[in-house]
């Protein structure tokens, strides 16, 4: 019993992570929240939808699909939202008032073009169950987890090991340093938010997939959660998101499992706010990167 909510958590939490690196990327390199990130996750819920069951692709064509969806959606935040208020001099805030526009407009769109109806993915994808031992663990399972760690592990090597990762990175300790160093900034900032819309496309495939539901408010409570996991891991940390999505997951899984599924919600917030008592800068933030721009 033990191991199997240890997997439905690890399942779930790797989902919060996926999810939670976006809304890190985009903090680290521009500082700012991206609240229409939970609704480029919902568009990518539905774009895997479409090409699964209209175009009758593999669901990994499907998550590719999604991906490239995500990061032209990025592209089109970018262009639009974002760029033209960084040639001005405005406030913090303006950013981020600007992709809540974003975000309800893809809302309302979505509901135009979808409906208010949640829609499922075909039963194929939900009926394949493998046993080891006493543990259970479904077909669906196994491909949340080998996409999940498989885009964490690439991307944290992507981002250490790689010339244009490196230029992310430096871009997101000082802006104003990378372009004296030859840094094109503008070209990394496209790209990161491209990236980080791309994953959160894919994450909403996954998610659509784990709780077999795609629907256009699925956005709103996904990006609570990958906004929680974000302040828990530490901002703009990598590494901070992985663990957060997982410390999220497991103790969503487990107050379900142990309790009450009514206080879903409340346990794993509830933990959320206690480890940041203990560690108000995140588990793996720091107290001199909160002011380093």
């Amino acid at each position: 019993m033990f191991l199997q909510q240890v997997v439905n958590g690890l399942t779930l939490g790797s989902t919060y992570a996926v999810i939670a690196l976006g809304y890190t990327l985009i903090f680290g390199v521009l500082n700012i929240v991206n609240m229409a990130h939970g609704e480029i996750f919902m568009i990518g819920a539905f774009v895997g939808l479409l090409l699964v069951t209209k175009f009758n692709v593999s669901i990994f064509a499907a998550l590719a699909g999604a991906m490239a969806v995500g990061a032209l959606l990025g592209y089109l935040l970018e262009r639009v939202a974002l760029r033209p208020l960084r040639r001005r001099e405005v406030s913090h805030l303006a950013p981020l008032i600007s992709t809540i526009g974003v975000s309800i407009f893809l809302e309302s769109l979505a509901l135009k073009i979808f409906g208010p109806q949640a829609q499922s993915f075909p039963p194929i994808y939900a009926g394949q169950l493998f046993e080891v031992g006493s543990l259970k663990i479904s077909l669906i399972q196994i491909i949340i987890l080998a996409v999940s760690c498989g885009l964490m592990i690439a991307l944290k090597f992507w981002l250490d090991k790689t010339k244009l990762g490196k230029s992310i990175r430096a871009t997101a300790e000082n802006i104003e340093t990378a372009g004296l160093l030859g840094i094109d900034t503008r070209k990394v900032i496209v790209l990161t938010v491209m990236l980080a819309s791309g994953l959160g496309a894919v994450a909403g495939v996954l998610v659509g997939l784990a709780f077999n539901a795609v629907e256009p408010t699925m956005g709103i409570s996904m990006g609570f959660k990958g906004l929680a996991v974000l302040i828990l891991g530490g901002l703009g940390n990598i590494t901070g998101a992985m663990v957060g999505g997982l410390i999220l997951g497991i103790a969503e899984v487990f107050s379900v499992a142990y309790g009450s599924s009514s206080y879903r919600e409340a346990v794993a917030f509830g933990l959320i706010i206690f480890l940041l008592f203990l560690r108000p800068q995140g588990l793996f933030g720091s107290r001199a990167s909160e002011g380093r721009r």
